[in-house]
């Protein structure tokens, strides 16, 4: 059976293809579920040009995106214990919330490419999987967050700066005591 696909289908084929399927996969799966249209039909030949035009569309709409993304640094904090090591790792979810953060856009956490979570502090250069040729960079530094003891320990020296500063400095009165005959 020959179809014409409509959307994406993972390991068979992409949006606007015509491929030979099997029989039943066809009548079962794709043509039910909206996915595929008989090649054969009469509408296949109007639906191949609109699936282009929209086509065309999406991949001017990734190449934009691409543009808005590319070259973009997110830094993120993380706890960290000995030789520079994180608790836990940052993944492609961490990237994408941060990201979306500071650009204001909507990232799927699957289009970012990790080989392997991030484990220890340094600077990443991450690849964004968009579209088929669409894949624009980004740098993520991964940085120490401060120890609550440690941003304590500056409040408080800040406060102590703050009240030696604001009061003034008083002379100490001296007083006799009257002794009593």
């Amino acid at each position: 059976m020959r179809v014409i696909f409509l959307e994406n289908v993972p390991n068979v084929a992409s949006a606007g293809e015509t491929k030979e399927v099997a029989d039943g996969y066809g009548r079962n799966f794709l043509i039910p579920k909206k996915l595929a249209l008989l090649a054969d039909s009469p509408d296949a030949a109007q639906m191949t040009v609109q699936l282009k035009a929209i086509l065309k569309k999406t991949s001017d709409e990734l190449a934009a995106l691409a543009q808005q993304i590319e070259g973009k640094e997110v830094t993120i904090k993380a706890k960290v214990g000995a030789k520079d090591r994180l608790y836990g790792s940052i993944t492609s979810a961490h990237i994408a919330a941060e990201l979306e953060s500071v650009t204001g856009l909507a990232i799927d956490k699957k289009k970012i490419e990790l080989a392997e979570p991030i484990r220890q502090l340094g600077s990443y250069e991450v690849v964004i999987r968009l579209g088929k040729d669409t894949t624009p960079k980004i740098k993520v530094t991964v940085t120490a967050e401060e120890k609550k003891e440690e941003a304590e320990e500056k409040k408080k020296q800040k406060v102590k700066v703050e009240e030696t500063e604001k009061k003034p400095k008083m002379k100490k009165k001296t007083t006799k005591k009257k002794e009593k005959k």
